[in-house]
């Protein structure tokens, strides 16, 4: 979540953009109130309500509570509708936003993913609880409201989202996690499988992490950089402790999150996955299979209300998106790789839109969205399923081969590895280019440059001679040995595009397009379609990190987030093994230890082997489908 992503979330936490003539059009369809909701312990909580001039009919409301403010502030200031939302006024909701407990201009203390209380009583509050109480206000005072709610939001407002859908509230009639925050330490934003992930932590934490001693409309100061080359920046600054310096003594969660390097009662109490049960409203959790932020949150989230809620009404939608992408006006590409068609407008028109009119107006027949609706890159093509992952997935064996081979065939050599020296002072980066604030393009980068450096391992099957289509988690399961107590170990699943490729001319006129140029050689174009880190100490628990054993070989075994995308006839299949992912994720010192205390003078060189024979036959688990 660094600062760039943090200001596209303010804009879709409103779904708000800046077209003037937009927000005078809201204005002469609406009127502005600005509300101090009182919650149950008194606290007094910010409220922009938005609502319709036209009172020939009774409102429905749609809600989004943010962290990122609910600006602009003012009953005389209104935003300019951003894109599909205006087809919310456009049907006549009220429109809410509010500023969570603690944040802007609400009262109280704000709480990083304050934990659920499943057992709250008299004046107890939690996310769930502030929401019931909005909720009941909202119902009881807007005149001509129709006693019917929705709530939305993206990112983090999508974990408010998702305690939305834990208030009990019965006029909650549907609710929509996007993106959203789910767990913090397993997959979303700031650690995947116990690695922080370094460049978001950072870059959010320095400005959203500053106190907020009393309401504000001000937003706080950014981190000023020394150099606009953040793989510079980073390896310059140090170690974790270093780091720390650099932050200050005032970001409260940044402590925290040194003070609670595993997978403790502190970070489980915020894994809001073990709460959601008993949940009443229609859920619909949506995000991208190239969100870089929270990818697993909305494939957990899902996933766990599925789970804990038999026969809920419970559907995920998962696009070809960055954070946030469904919401723009331009879904039909991301970096260098093409969708063709927009999928961000299909989305809003076919699912979304539909969703809450059907909910919350009661207009219909019911919408037409499947349990899951994904889309797969390679092919291009929406596919619904009536249950995710899809009930003939199965699991298949890959098999890293000598040589850089993989092969469906197990390796038949008696003995056979490959080895690469990980070096802490030249950490592989996560993308080619130079840049300031992390990339959003990265999730589908071309990695023709990491597998030219001898520091990661390249397997690639030989030209498929037909399609090949996974849909669902991907398992890596590698026999590994290192020279010292610790490493990290990074998988990334590739798609090797035939070497005569070529999307033709660029005929698209998006005057924001970021890449897919033409001129870009797609010829024997590496795309990441999935890669992720592991923490090599917590392979055997997130709980209770154990060291390796020198020269010990020693299984490594961790899960990918789900992908939906097929390798097309033509292409090959290739696997990258490397152990570091810089500075996406922070260095690892190779030696076992608290890396939140390491000093610099810790990190040291590990020889790593990965090996593929028939004895120890490293293998990565793909989910196929017909």
């Amino acid at each position: 979540m660094h600062k760039q992503v943090l200001a596209l979330m303010l804009l879709l936490a409103g779904c708000f953009s800046t077209y003037a003539q937009q927000a005078d059009w809201f204005s002469a369809h609406y009127t502005k109130k600005e509300i101090m909701i009182p919650m149950r312990d008194g606290v007094k909580l910010f409220t922009a309500v938005y609502q319709p001039k036209n009172n020939a009919e009774k409102h429905a409301i749609l809600m989004s509570r943010t962290p990122y403010s609910c600006a602009p502030y003012g009953t005389d200031s209104f935003p300019s509708l951003k894109g599909y939302f205006h087809s919310y006024a456009d049907e006549g909701y009220i429109i809410v936003f509010q500023d969570v407990r603690g944040r802007w201009m609400s009262e109280g203390q704000f709480v990083d993913v304050r934990p659920f209380n499943p057992n709250k009583t008299g004046k107890t509050t939690d996310e769930a609880s502030d929401t019931y109480d909005t909720i009941d206000w909202l119902v009881k005072n807007l005149e001509n409201n129709s006693g019917n709610v929705g709530v939305l939001g993206t990112s983090y407002p999508g974990f408010y989202s998702t305690m939305a859908a834990l208030s009990g509230h019965p006029a909650l009639k549907a609710v929509s996690p996007q993106a959203p925050v789910t767990d913090w330490f397993i997959g979303d934003d700031f650690h995947h499988n116990g690695a922080f992930m370094l460049n978001d932590a950072f870059a959010f934490y320095s400005s959203f992490g500053k106190p907020r001693p009393a309401p504000t409309t001000k937003a706080p100061t950014e981190y000023v950089y020394p150099t606009q080359d953040n793989y510079k920046f980073y390896l310059e600054a140090g170690s974790l402790p270093d780091i720390a310096k650099l932050m200050g003594d005032s970001i409260a969660f940044w402590k925290d999150l040194y003070a609670h390097p595993n997978y403790d009662a502190w970070w489980k109490a915020r894994n809001v996955r073990n709460f959601l049960k008993q949940v009443k409203p229609a859920v619909l959790t949506v995000g991208g299979t190239f969100d870089a932020e929270d990818c697993f949150g909305a494939w957990a989230t899902y996933q766990a209300f599925e789970k804990q809620n038999p026969g809920a009404d419970n559907r995920i939608v998962m696009g070809p998106w960055y954070h946030g992408q469904w919401g723009t006006a331009d879904g039909t590409y991301m970096g260098h790789i093409k969708f063709g068609s927009n999928t961000s407008t299909w989305y809003q028109q076919n699912i979304e839109v539909p969703f809450f009119n059907y909910y919350l107006k009661g207009k219909g027949p019911a919408p037409d969205i499947s349990e899951a609706t994904i889309f797969f890159t390679g092919e291009n093509q929406w596919k619904k399923f009536p249950a995710w992952p899809p009930a003939d997935m199965q699991a298949r064996a890959i098999y890293l081969q000598p040589k850089g081979g993989l092969s469906f065939s197990a390796p038949a050599a008696a003995k056979a590895s490959s080895s690469y020296t990980s070096d802490p002072s030249r950490p592989v980066p996560y993308t080619e280019d130079v840049h300031h604030t992390r990339t959003i393009s990265y999730m589908t980068d071309d990695q023709r440059f990491a597998s030219r450096r001898p520091d990661v391992l390249v397997f690639q099957t030989d030209i498929l001679q037909e399609d090949l289509r996974l849909a669902g988690p991907v398992i890596a399961d590698l026999l590994v040995s290192i020279s010292t107590t610790d490493a990290d170990f990074v998988v990334k699943v590739i798609d090797v595009f035939p070497d005569d490729f070529s999307y033709g001319p660029d005929t698209a006129q998006v005057a924001h397009r970021r890449y897919t140029s033409s001129s870009y050689p797609m010829g024997g174009y590496q795309m990441l379609v999935r890669g992720e880190i592991m923490r090599g100490k917590y392979r055997n628990s997130f709980e209770t990190p154990v060291p390796f054993v020198p020269g010990k070989v020693t299984p490594v075994k961790f899960t990918l987030p789900d992908v939906a995308h097929t390798f097309q006839k033509g292409h090959r299949l290739m696997i990258q093994v490397q152990s570091s992912w810089f500075p996406l994720a922070d260095r690892n010192p190779q030696v076992f230890t608290d890396i939140y205390k390491a000093a610099k003078e810790t990190f040291i060189r590990s020889d790593i082997r990965i090996y593929h024979d028939a004895a120890h036959p490293s293998k990565i688990m793909l989910p196929v489908i017909p």
